[in-house]
Parts: structure tokens; C-alpha cells; sequence
């Protein structure tokens, strides 16, 4: 499919403009994520002293180090959902090219599913981060924290779901490899 074919394919060219505006959003999470990490870690005093004047003597005990955690899981879990999304891409680039049981495909879909698993695995360290932060929170009347976690059925159908198509593009471009042999 040349290129003036594959933007007149709308799904494609909604595919390619959906996955790069998520590749955007992502990078402008990963930013964030980045620099509050430093910021938090510098400024923790002038945290723990507003906490104070507005909470009281108790939020002396601010947990950063908690915090400093699920930010730095939340920024891996960004960083595996960039490299998800970019395999996506270089996939429907493949699809609008005309070859999409190229053996890279499989490879890429598998990639995608272990970085999916990632990401939902990584929900379950930062759930018990993030009770240990809505405990802390418990103490105070004005403050409100909560986290939701645990198993993520659809994240896991995913997971299953990618794992399955790339044994079939693999299979797919083995069936049209033994096919151009016999020609």
C-alpha cells in the first residue's frame, strides 16, 4: 500500500493519529513524572511545613519516601505504556505498507504483551504504596486519600489477547514464507 493509499484507509489514519497523540500524552506524563521526582525530594521541608500549618503537627511525619516510590513506579509504568504504544505504530505502519505478518510483527506484539503485563503488575506495589500514604492520611479530618488496586481482569484479557496474536502473525508469515518457497 503506497503512501497516499494508507492515509486514505480512515481506520489507519485514526490508528496513526490516535497512537501518536497517546505517544504525546505519554511524553508529557513521563516529563512531569521526571521532574517532580527531584522536585519533591528538595522542596520536602517547605512540604512538611505547609502540611503543618494547614493539617497540624502530625503531618511532620510526611511520607516522601512512599510517594517518591509511586512516582517512580508510575513513571515506569509510563515509560513501558511509550514503548507499547510505539511498537503499536511501527505495527500499523507495517499494516498500511501492505505487509502485516512480517515476522517483526510478531515480535513487536509479543513485546507489547509482556510490557502490558508490566504495567498491570506494577499496580500491585503501588496499591500497598498507596495505603501506606492513605493511612497516613487517615489522621487528618481535611485530608482525603485513597487508592484503588488489585486485579485488573480486561488488563489481563490484554495481556492474554496479545500473547495469542503474536503466535498468529508468527504463524502467518511462517505460512507465507513456505508459500513464496513453493512458487
Amino acid at each position: 500500500m503506497s503512501t497516499s493509499q494508507r492515509f486514505r484507509d480512515p481506520l489507519l489514519l485514526i490508528g496513526q493519529v490516535l497512537v501518536i497523540l497517546m505517544l504525546v500524552l505519554l511524553g508529557i506524563a513521563a516529563f512531569t513524572l521526571l521532574v517532580s521526582i527531584p522536585v519533591m525530594f528538595f522542596a520536602e521541608g517547605e512540604i512538611v511545613r505547609a502540611l503543618a500549618e494547614e493539617l497540624g503537627p502530625d503531618a511532620a511525619d510526611f511520607p516522601l519516601g512512599p510517594i517518591l516510590g509511586v512516582i517512580t513506579l508510575a513513571l515506569l509504568a509510563v515509560g513501558m505504556l511509550f514503548a507499547f504504544f510505539d511498537n503499536l505504530r511501527r505495527i500499523i505502519r507495517t499494516v498500511g505498507d501492505g505487509d502485516p505478518f512480517a515476522p517483526v510483527n510478531a515480535d513487536r506484539l509479543s513485546r507489547m504483551a509482556w510490557l502490558m503485563l508490566g504495567v498491570e503488575l506494577i499496580e500491585f506495589p503501588m496499591a500497598a504504596i498507596g495505603i501506606m500514604v492513605a493511612d497516613w492520611a487517615e489522621q487528618f479530618d481535611e485530608a482525603s486519600v485513597s487508592f484503588e488496586g488489585g486485579f485488573d481482569f480486561s488488563g489481563a484479557l490484554i495481556v492474554i489477547l496479545l500473547f495469542i496474536l503474536a503466535r498468529v502473525f508468527k504463524r502467518g508469515a511462517e505460512m507465507r514464507d513456505d508459500l513464496e518457497g513453493t512458487v
